[in-house]
C-alpha cells in the first residue's frame, strides 16, 4: 500500500466523523427534540448524566488530538476506532440534551443547547484542524482546538440548574450592554470631543464643519431626558433582577412560563436603547431621536406591564414599578417637547 493511500485510509473515518459532528450540531441547533418527556423529566437525572456525557466528550477530543500529534501515526483499525468512540460520545451529549423540555423553561433550554453547540463546533474545529494539518505534528491550531473544547466542557459546571437561574444570567447580560451604552455616551459628552474623530480623516472632518461633529444647545437638551430613559431602561433590569432573585420559582409550569416572559421582553430593551444612543450622535436628527425615544419608552413600559402581573412582583415591588412608569412617561414627554423646540 502506497503511503498516500495509507493516509487517506487513516483520515476517511475522520472525515465521515466530522460530517457526522456537523450533522448532530445542525440538528441540536434547531433545538427540538422528537418527543415531550416532561412527565418522566428527573432534574438530578438530567443534570448528572449531561456532566458525564460532557466529560466523556472532552476526553474523547484528547485522544483525538494525541494521536495524531507524534509518530506513530494511528492504524487505519484505530483510526475507526477513534472515530467510533468519538461518534458515540457526541451523540451521547446530543442526547441528553433533548431529555429536557420546554416545560423546564425555554430560557433554560436554550443556555444548555447553546453550550451543547459550542462543544459540537469546538469538535468540528478539532477535526478541521487535523484534517489540515501534517500528520505526527502538533500544531498551534491543534493546540488552541482542543483547549476550546475543554474550554467549552469546563463551562456546564457554570450552567443554570433551573430556569430562574436561566433568567437572572439573561437579565444580568442585558444590564452589562445596557450600561455600556449609556457610559459610552456620558463618556463623549465628558470629552466634548467630535465622536467622529478616530475614524474619519482630517479631510473628511474639514468637510463636516462643526455643526456636524458636535451637540449644539438644542441638541443637549434633547440628549437630557433620552438619556433619562436610557438610565430608567438599566434601573428596570436591575430592579426586575432584584425581585427575580428574590421573588422567583421555578416550581410550576405557570411560574416557569412567566420567567420565559420576562426574559423574552426584556430582550428588546438593549436595542432600543443602542437605536437611541446611536441617533444621539452629530449630526443629530431629532425627529428620529424622539421617534427612538418613543420606541424605547413603549417597551419599558410594557416591561413594566408584565412585571407587575407576574409573581416575582411583590406588593414592596410594586413602588419601584410605578416610580419607573412615572419616570418614563416624564423624560418621553420631555423629549418629544424638545425635539420640537418648544421646551
Amino acid at each position: 500500500m502506497s503511503a498516500d493511500n495509507s493516509c487517506s485510509d487513516i483520515l476517511l473515518p475522520l472525515r465521515n466523523l466530522c460530517n457526522s459532528v456537523k450533522f448532530i450540531r445542525d440538528r441540536v441547533k434547531d433545538g427540538e427534540s422528537s418527543s415531550d418527556c416532561s412527565g418522566d423529566f428527573n432534574t438530578a437525572t438530567f443534570w448528572n448524566t449531561l456532566i458525564q456525557a460532557v466529560k466523556a466528550t472532552s476526553q474523547e477530543a484528547t485522544k483525538l488530538s494525541l494521536a495524531f500529534s507524534k509518530p506513530p501515526v494511528p492504524s487505519s483499525q484505530d483510526a475507526e476506532r477513534l472515530a467510533d468512540s468519538t461518534q458515540q460520545a457526541v451523540l451521547a451529549l446530543s442526547t441528553v440534551y433533548y431529555w429536557i423540555p420546554k416545560t423546564q423553561g425555554i430560557i433554560l433550554r436554550r443556555a444548555v443547547r447553546d453550550a451543547t453547540v459550542d462543544v459540537l463546533e469546538g469538535m468540528v474545529q478539532l477535526l478541521d484542524v487535523i484534517l489540515n494539518s501534517p500528520l505526527q505534528s502538533l500544531s498551534p491550531e491543534q493546540l488552541m482546538s482542543t483547549g476550546g473544547v475543554w474550554a467549552s466542557c469546563d463551562l456546564f459546571e457554570q450552567l443554570p440548574r433551573d430556569n430562574r437561574l436561566a433568567v437572572l444570567a439573561v437579565l444580568t447580560s442585558y444590564q452589562g450592554v445596557v450600561k455600556d451604552a449609556i457610559e459610552e455616551m456620558e463618556q463623549a459628552q465628558v470629552e466634548n470631543e467630535d465622536p467622529f474623530g478616530d475614524i474619519l480623516d482630517d479631510e473628511d472632518l474639514d468637510a463636516r464643519g462643526n455643526q456636524d461633529t458636535y451637540w449644539s444647545e438644542a441638541d443637549r437638551r434633547l440628549m437630557g431626558p433620552c438619556q433619562g430613559l436610557m438610565k430608567a431602561s438599566v434601573a428596570c433590569l436591575k430592579k426586575l433582577g432584584s425581585a427575580v432573585r428574590s421573588n422567583g420559582k421555578a416550581d410550576t409550569p405557570d411560574n416557569i412560563a412567566q420567567l420565559d416572559d420576562l426574559a423574552d421582553i426584556t430582550h428588546d430593551i438593549s436595542p432600543s436603547v443602542d437605536d437611541l444612543a446611536l441617533s444621539l450622535y452629530p449630526p443629530m436628527d431629532h425627529a428620529a431621536v424622539e421617534l427612538n425615544a418613543s420606541k424605547l419608552a413603549f417597551v419599558l413600559k410594557k416591561v413594566l406591564e408584565i412585571i407587575r402581573a407576574t409573581h416575582v412582583c411583590s406588593e414592596s415591588d410594586l413602588t419601584w414599578v410605578q416610580f419607573l412608569e412615572g419616570a418614563v412617561e416624564h423624560n418621553l414627554q420631555k423629549a418629544r417637547r424638545a425635539a420640537e423646540g418648544s421646551d
